[in-house]
């Protein structure tokens, strides 16, 4: 079990590159807000099926809510749902994979956060591997920006960095309230810990962002169910990523989760 969560970060990278990639093309269909939300509004159905299927066929207890848990659950959904709105964001501009790479500096983020809010440290070793992590984002980032190294910089305080920056601290605000979630069930069923915490989460973020949609922008509702296609697809493949992301994050360090995780921009 141990390093059980290695193969599951890898799988969860690449369903997360599929989720994006039909992301943005809902984009053209749709506002930031139903790209946003379909992500959690076609993805909980699917979470759901997850859980019961794990208590149902499988017989696992189902854990029960406590207000530690609903705290962080809450925490980590909106959280994410400002992380992925900022990273929706960024597909209109013109350096978007500026933007969406100085995101990946979630990873230290997540360090610093998982050390304050849940008292977790790392090794030296593992903080080593996440710093040359780092180096190796902004060595991606200055391949793809036309000034190179030299314009690293500047692109710090670019827009599209910037709302990279904030979706990164999102993100990694979201990576360690969703592990906190998931330990304050207690017991050693790591499966149904990581299950119970995404359908309650996504259950939460998708009504959140309804009820958000429904006073923001009400003809994006009639505009997401149009687009049910591409749409369920959305909903698929993020909630197979979520499943591996959070069952990874169950079992080891988010922050070292993420910094695995980034093998998506290979």
């Amino acid at each position: 079990m141990t390093l059980l969560w290695i193969p599951l970060t890898i799988a969860a990278a690449f369903l997360q590159n599929l989720r994006s990639a039909l992301q943005k093309h809902l984009k053209d269909e749709l506002g930031t807000i139903g790209a946003t939300f379909v992500r959690f509004g076609y993805g909980f159905p699917f979470a759901l099926l997850y859980l019961a299927a794990l208590i149902f066929v499988f017989e696992f207890e189902r854990p029960r809510f406590n207000p530690e848990f609903l705290a962080w659950s809450a925490t980590g959904g909106l959280a994410q749902i400002l992380a992925t709105g900022l990273l929706v964001t960024l597909f209109d501009a013109r350096n978007f994979a500026v933007g969406t790479t100085y995101s990946k500096t979630e990873t230290v983020q997540a360090a610093v956060f998982a050390l304050v809010f849940l008292g977790e440290t790392i090794s030296t070793t593992a903080t080593i591997g996440i710093l040359v992590s780092l180096v190796g984002v902004i060595a991606i980032s200055a391949s793809r920006a036309q000034s190179g190294l030299a314009g690293i910089a500047k692109s710090w305080l670019a827009r599209p960095a910037l709302i990279g920056l904030a979706s990164g601290a999102f993100f990694g605000i979201a990576a360690v309230s969703y592990r906190g979630a998931s330990l304050s069930l207690g017991g050693d069923g790591f499966l149904v810990q990581a299950s119970f915490t995404l359908a309650v989460v996504l259950v939460f973020q998708t009504v959140a962002m309804a009820i958000f949609m429904a006073l923001r922008d009400p003809g994006e509702i009639s505009r997401v169910i149009k687009a049910w296609r591409v749409a369920g697809s959305v909903g698929l493949s993020g909630a197979l990523a979520s499943i591996g992301w959070f069952t990874a994050m169950t079992i080891q360090n988010a922050a070292l989760v993420r910094a695995l995780g980034q093998i998506e921009l290979v």
